[in-house]
């Protein structure tokens, strides 16, 4: 008989430190993504709000409580990060388990930004990228989902390209570390 054993994405990759920065793998627990249906927008937050105490977030923003995140994607499009969505959910969005679909991982650190800023277009210093902000964008060829949290960068990308992510990141934060300590 055959022993199967579930790995997850970035299984024998992470944890990884070099100089000031670390990443590490996270488990996000349950990502269901939700998409409101037409007109559904404003009782799909309210629904939100009642079965787990978060709204739907604004563009580029995230909402969170205790034990659950709900993570802007796309327009018009979430993820619900923790846990198992209420049933009363599905009377106003779209939604589908993307639990085993994700790798995520946090970027954590004081050169933590100038590691992700070579590899991302976008402007990750704390002003322009606070606290509780999200973007979708490209880190490097791959598509990811990026939001500020209290302890680093959360990086969300496909599954199939955690070892990519991991290898692109590796290789920045050496760079970085390199430089750093170069003076």
């Amino acid at each position: 008989m055959v022993d199967l054993t579930a790995l997850t994405p970035c299984s024998g990759l992470l944890p990884l430190r070099k100089g000031s920065v670390t990443l590490s793998e996270l488990d996000p627990g349950r990502i269901t993504s939700l998409m409101p249906c037409g007109g559904q927008g404003a009782a799909l937050s309210a629904a939100l709000e009642r079965a787990h105490g978060l709204g739907f977030p604004a563009p580029g923003r995230v909402t969170q409580t205790e034990g659950a995140t709900c993570l802007w994607t796309a327009r018009d499009q979430a993820f619900l990060i923790g846990p198992d969505p209420d049933a009363a959910l599905a009377d106003h969005a779209a939604m589908t388990d993307q639990s085993d679909a994700w790798a995520v991982v946090l970027l954590a650190g004081e050169d933590a930004e100038d590691v992700l800023a070579r590899l991302v277009p976008i402007d990750l210093r704390p002003a322009a990228f606070p606290e509780g902000s999200a973007a979708r964008t490209l880190c490097q060829h791959m598509t990811v989902s990026i939001n500020r949290r209290a302890e680093g960068l959360q990086i969300m990308c496909f599954r199939s390209m955690a070892r990519t992510l991991a290898h692109e990141i590796a290789d920045v934060m050496a760079s970085v570390a390199g430089r750093r300590a170069a003076g």
